[in-house]
């Protein structure tokens, strides 16, 4: 799971601010694809139900007590605001998709695919919070889907209908991240992270109805499934680092390093070798990502008085 937050004043950034939070955002995006990798090898040791009830409570537990260090509370009313329960329910089929993707296919291939979140955010604020795209932007999600066609090759020989379950989680994070721009101020973000993590306990404890059951890890698969969610957790602080010290236009595109540790990972410890067409389909899909957060940057820098 993956987070940001918004820069935290409007004060001038200096270079070696915006140094330090691309450090802290290639930092956070090694650490989201060290989780990546933990989950996969508990691939078939585990259900999937299963993994999901148990990171929704480590996850959703750390980020509890995180909160009322914080002095926040964990309850208010404004959690039942429309904007919140729409995100939930965004990460819910988000991380739901992107977990069975990277259980059930190539970690490379689920990867390439999540990379293609920010052009469907574009998208759906175009569409559903009324943002002004030009032809430039829309030109450029158009060429990043036909990246993500590339990899997944729907009607081809090689297609894997299960590569579909990481397209549910670029859905559902792009909902999520889409809602979180109406998500009310007096909302914290360790408010939003604790009850999204907890909602991914109903969710698997109902995939579970349809498996064979739970099985009891041992000491190895607790050892993952706590680091995994540690490491997860580490990653998050520093996304909301990287994003509070640096220009957000200058930090977020480096959020795609994250497919370059991906794909360190999958050739070096699970054997993966993407062919041709998954790595054309990738950098498409990257050059078009980054294309449309610099041009959404300068678009907002000029816009400005």
């Amino acid at each position: 799971m993956s987070f940001s937050s918004p820069k935290a004043s409007g004060a001038p950034v200096r270079l070696n601010d915006n140094l330090r939070g691309a450090l802290l955002m290639v930092g956070a995006m090694f650490g989201f694809a060290l989780e990546d990798a933990l989950i996969k090898t508990l691939a078939g040791t585990l259900p999937v139900g299963q993994l999901l009830v148990i990171f929704g409570f480590l996850g959703g537990a750390m980020f509890a007590v995180m909160t009322w260090a914080q002095g926040q509370r964990l309850w208010t009313q404004a959690l039942l605001h429309p904007a919140v329960i729409i995100r939930n329910v965004g990460e819910l089929i988000g991380t739901v998709g992107f977990v069975t993707a990277i259980i059930l296919t190539p970690l490379s291939t689920a990867s390439a695919i999540l990379q293609a979140t920010p052009l469907v955010v574009t998208l759906g604020a175009a569409l559903f919070l009324q943002e002004k795209v030009g032809w430039r932007r829309w030109a450029a999600i158009f060429v990043g889907f036909c990246g993500v066609l590339l990899i997944i090759r729907p009607g081809a020989e090689s297609f894997d209908a299960k590569s579909l379950f990481a397209v549910q989680g670029v859905i559902g994070l792009a909902t999520r991240d889409i809602a979180t721009r109406r998500v009310p101020k007096s909302i914290t973000s360790l408010q939003l992270s604790t009850y999204a993590f907890f909602m991914l306990i109903p969710a698997g404890a109902l995939m579970l109805i349809f498996s064979d059951g739970m099985i009891r890890p041992d000491a190895v698969q607790w050892a993952v499934l706590l680091g995994s969610t540690v490491i997860g957790v580490a990653a998050y602080y520093m996304i909301v680092a990287a994003m509070r010290v640096g220009d957000v236009g200058y930090v977020t595109p480096f959020r795609y390093t994250r497919l370059i540790f991906a794909l360190v990972i999958a050739t070096t410890f699970f054997g993966e070798r993407p062919d041709l067409l998954t790595l054309i389909g990738a950098a498409i899909i990257v050059i078009s990502g980054i294309y449309t957060l610099l041009r959404e940057a300068r678009l907002k820098r000029t816009s400005k008085p």
